[in-house]
């Protein structure tokens, strides 16, 4: 691959680990961050990343160190994969903040505190020319990419770059199609997971097929009035990392936003289904940021309204349901 010998990856949870093997046979070395050092331990002599992934085995090329300036400094491209509310506390651990590398964010959401994109957060803290800053967004649960299944992701950033990329990155499973509107698809893989807990709950109510459609076509439309705000382009929200993400997220049993919205609506509390689920819930993250960008430019957004109220204000997700159902009557309107 020429210049790009060595791919790094900020994450050792499922996501991170799920890129690292895509990717490997791309490479002659991917290095993982992680901060548990029994993952760590268990990537470099076990091959295998027992806490996420266990039952994938993972290519002899892939390594894993608790380290992560080594593991930033060998790499000739960088990959971020930690949930989002902690992107600025790890990039913040990194002692020379100077990067003259590619640094590809994958991961999904909104910065609560501030309100920004991860890619904005990345310009934050590290000294990075804008054009090195790309998003990996798309249709893409961790486990079909780790065994090797056939996905479609973008691939957002200057085009030119992006596609010098695409080029490295491409392989016979994991394809790339490349954006320019960085805004826009990191809206589409953030906003996504909080449509899909609302999707999550109306099957666990047992509201049936009509309902589930209607969600996700109506959140769609929310995505694209967030987008709108952000500067990215709605018919972004059309494609792999909008509308795409968003199929998958809301209907795919392997999603962690619909099983923790299902939970939710057969019953049991916010902190049993957390529980359950085990794993990190971007959307139940997602939201709270949403719900300020909606009072603070004064926007509707019904759904993401709804749950937030589910989530943090104890609303009976039947009661959503009626919110949602009982709103006054209003014109299919996208622009």
């Amino acid at each position: 691959m020429g210049e790009f010998k060595t791919l790094s990856i900020l994450g050792s949870g499922s996501w991170g680990t799920a890129l690292a093997q895509a990717f490997s046979k791309n490479f002659e070395n991917v290095l993982i961050w992680g901060r548990d050092e029994k993952t760590v331990e268990d990537i470099n002599l076990k091959n295998v990343n027992e806490k996420y992934l266990p039952d994938i085995k993972l290519s002899s090329n892939i390594s894993a160190s608790t380290d992560i300036n080594t593991v930033i400094s060998k790499g000739n491209i960088v990959i971020i994969a930690v949930p989002t509310q902690r992107v600025r506390e790890v990039l913040e651990k990194v002692s020379n903040k100077k990067i003259n590398k590619p640094v590809i964010s994958a991961s999904k959401g909104i910065e609560i505190s501030t309100l920004k994109l991860v890619s904005q957060i990345i310009e934050d803290v590290l000294d990075i020319e804008k054009e090195d800053i790309f998003v990996l967004s798309g249709p893409s649960f961790a486990k079909e990419v780790a065994l090797g299944l056939p996905t479609a992701v973008t691939l957002a950033g200057e085009e030119e770059y992006a596609e010098k990329l695409q080029e490295v990155l491409n392989t016979n499973s994991f394809r790339l199609y490349v954006s320019t509107d960085i805004n826009g698809v990191q809206i589409g893989g953030a906003v996504k997971n909080i449509i899909a807990i609302a999707t999550g709950a109306s099957d666990g109510l047992g509201l049936g097929n009509n309902a589930r459609a209607s969600l996700i076509t109506r959140g769609l439309y929310e995505m694209t009035k967030i987008a709108k705000l952000f500067g990215g382009k709605p018919e972004t929200l059309y494609g792999l990392s909008g509308l795409g993400d968003l199929v998958l997220t809301a209907t795919g049993n392997l999603s962690r936003n619909r099983t923790f919205g299902y939970l939710l609506g057969k019953g049991l509390s916010i902190e049993e289904a957390f529980e359950k689920v085990g794993q990190v819930v971007e959307g139940a993250k997602t939201v709270k940021a949403i719900k300020k960008l909606a009072e603070k430019h004064n926007i509707e957004l019904p759904i993401s309204e709804v749950v937030y109220k589910v989530i943090y204000e104890h609303l009976p997700p039947k009661e959503a349901v009626k919110i949602l159902m009982q709103r006054e009557p209003k014109k299919e309107n996208f622009s």
